[in-house]
């Protein structure tokens, strides 16, 4: 039964008979019969089927979100064994905001240290990835943003606040300002996150607030990509000085403080909303509590 509920779940993911079988390692047959053998046993349609995969049903929707917790709950009774046979060991998979991404070693780097047989995935997702990630037990936690948009039903952990700052090269003429205005810093050439991305959506409204509007001649989901730009001349960006510092040293790069309005937002670990929790994902969970980020 469980093995199906993995299915019915990676099938609801993907949208797509073939994808969702190549996510479980299945061939498409195995998972269609899979599927309707759980139809067979809960005496429900699940899928509304045609040509291609149309959808749950309003049935199919509602074992979903049962499937979520019996296979959360079975995941977390198979780790919660083997920690008492072998100590913690296992996949720990972390989805993080880009500009949480320079954070995330402050919580993995002692957690592997005190449990080595761990091994952690970090992706950089955007903050609605994140949880559709969650929902879908693609991943154990996320690293977001607690205060913004809404989250939903989910555990939270804060872990540091955001400040914001212009970044620019040090021989930029405003380089020496000990800060600068949004307003101000709409006037440069800038390269900012896409849209989609909270932080871009963050640095919109706090333009706004300041009575102006970014128009950035450069848009990426990469910082990496942002920092380039900066480095080469001409561009400017604004980003957590978190974000940036790996840059700043040796960088050539400077970060101005950004004013009128200050703006801070937290950020912090977020995790399903379900007891109990796996050992790993409890073991992040002290990390965070551990970690001195703010």
């Amino acid at each position: 039964m469980i093995d199906k509920l993995e299915m019915f779940i990676a099938l609801a993911r993907e949208q797509h008979f073939g994808r969702a079988a190549e996510a479980c390692g299945v061939t498409q047959p195995t998972l269609s019969a899979a599927i309707k053998q759980l139809e067979d046993q809960l005496g429900v349609m699940l899928v509304w089927r045609g040509s291609r995969f149309g959808g749950l049903t309003p049935e199919g929707a509602r074992v979903l979100e049962r499937a979520r917790r019996i296979v959360g709950d079975a995941r977390a009774l198979r780790e919660e064994m083997r920690a008492v046979k072998e100590g913690l060991s296992g996949d720990l998979r972390i989805a993080t905001i880009p500009t949480a991404l320079a954070a995330v070693s402050t919580l993995t780097d002692p957690l592997t240290s005190r449990h080595p047989r761990l091994r952690v995935t970090v992706l950089s997702r955007n903050s609605v990835e994140i949880l559709q990630m969650l929902d879908d037990m693609q991943i154990d936690a996320g690293i977001t943003y607690l205060d913004n948009e809404p989250l939903g039903r989910v555990t939270a952990l804060p872990l540091f606040t955001e400040h914001y700052n212009l970044i620019l090269r040090a021989d930029h003429a405003k380089a020496g300002h000990a800060s600068i205005g949004w307003a101000e810093a709409a006037g440069e050439r800038l390269a900012l996150l896409t849209p989609d991305m909270q932080n871009r959506r963050i640095v919109d409204r706090h333009m706004a607030e300041a009575g102006t509007a970014a128009a950035p001649g450069l848009e990426s989901n990469s910082i990496i990509t942002l920092i380039a730009h900066v480095q080469s001349g001409g561009w400017a960006t604004i980003l957590p000085r978190r974000s940036a510092s790996p840059f700043l040293e040796g960088g050539g790069l400077v970060a101005i403080p950004l004013v009128a309005p200050v703006a801070a937002h937290a950020v912090g670990l977020i995790a399903p909303h379900r007891e109990p929790r796996t050992p790993v994902l409890e073991a992040l969970l002290d990390a965070g509590r551990r970690a001195e980020l703010q």
